[in-house]
């Protein structure tokens, strides 16, 4: 595989710095029940590093330390990992607000039959990912099956309130472009996805769209097709600096399965860490003592992906 961090640290994205720290993205593991080419983390059923017990119980102390308002779950699949009910668990008993980043077809694998319940019982957040309402965009991008499990999937979802009105349980889908694209207007697709499914008789509640970023298996895949500096021609071209201040890293900090700091899920992967006072490798026992608040944030090349066009973040467009 490509290595796309020589090509994105001589940068001249402009410099910016943390605001009040409100969200934990905790990745508990890179293992997944699907392999996708947009994928930033390699995420893939080969894949054996997960989260253990004792940072999970450190995530609870952070949260408590620095008074977290949210935590956001991620991976792979982090339902795969064998505490996941645990941390959603008592960080709910908290009255943390908590997302588990899901791929619908998980909902579909053994031993996950009651997963749904479980989400709705501890009034989880679902943000799902869902490239596209066609059967074959998704296939093409996801592998054979995967629309019709993520189909099965979401009307699980919808069957327990989810998506539907005062329900209070919220689902929201996640759309990446196939390829070496922007994402369209976020609205207007969010229009074509609520009619499309709703055809199917399913609803969500809002439609994310993000930016495919030119790291890890895309990026790689980018360099092999001689389109990595075309696509950062795009994503530097699309600039909007009122993104700036919007931009999910200004709040968020990113922990990776060993509880290691990062100022988001793309830096993560790049092994871009946070950049805390006295800490060649900032950790979760760290911010027991250390606030964030001012510090620079690591930037490199990739970050015009979340500033290029309408914007991009974790809960989607900025605009």
């Amino acid at each position: 595989m490509h290595s796309t961090l020589p090509l994105l640290l001589d940068t001249d994205f402009p410099q910016i710095s943390r605001d009040e720290l409100m969200t934990l993205q905790v990745n508990l593991g890179y293992r997944c029940n699907q392999s996708c080419l947009h994928c930033h983390v390699n995420a893939s059923p080969k894949r054996r590093e997960q989260m253990d017990r004792d940072t999970i119980d450190l995530i609870l102390q952070v949260i408590k330390k620095r008074n977290i308002r949210t935590l956001d779950l991620t991976g792979g699949a982090p339902e795969l990992n064998p505490h996941f009910r645990y941390l959603v668990s008592e960080a709910a008993k908290l009255g943390i607000h908590v997302i588990d980043r899901c791929n619908l077809t998980i909902l579909q694998e053994p031993g996950q039959e009651d997963l749904a319940d479980f989400l709705a019982q501890h009034q989880v957040e679902v943000v799902a990912s869902l490239p596209c309402y066609l059967q074959e965009n998704v296939d093409a991008q996801r592998g054979n099956g995967v629309y019709n499990n993520s189909i099965l999937g979401m009307k699980k979802l919808n069957s327990k309130g989810y998506g539907k009105p005062d329900s209070g349980l919220i689902l929201n889908l996640v759309y990446n472009p196939a390829g070496a694209t922007l994402p369209p207007s976020q609205m207007q697709l969010q229009t074509d996805y609520k009619k499309q499914l709703g055809k199917l008789g399913m609803v969500f509640n809002q439609l994310f769209t993000i930016t495919n970023m030119p790291i890890k298996r895309f990026g790689s895949t980018l360099i092999s097709k001689g389109q990595f500096h075309e696509y950062m021609r795009l994503l530097k071209n699309a600039h909007q600096t009122d993104n700036l201040t919007g931009i999910m890293c200004r709040t968020l900090i990113s922990v990776d399965w060993q509880g290691n700091l990062y100022d988001c899920d793309f830096n993560q992967m790049l092994g871009l860490s946070l950049p805390l006072p006295h800490s060649k490798q900032p950790h979760l026992k760290d911010l027991i003592n250390q606030n964030p608040k001012g510090l620079p944030i690591t930037i490199a090349d990739h970050c015009y992906g979340c500033t290029a066009g309408q914007g991009s973040s974790c809960g989607g467009a900025l605009e």
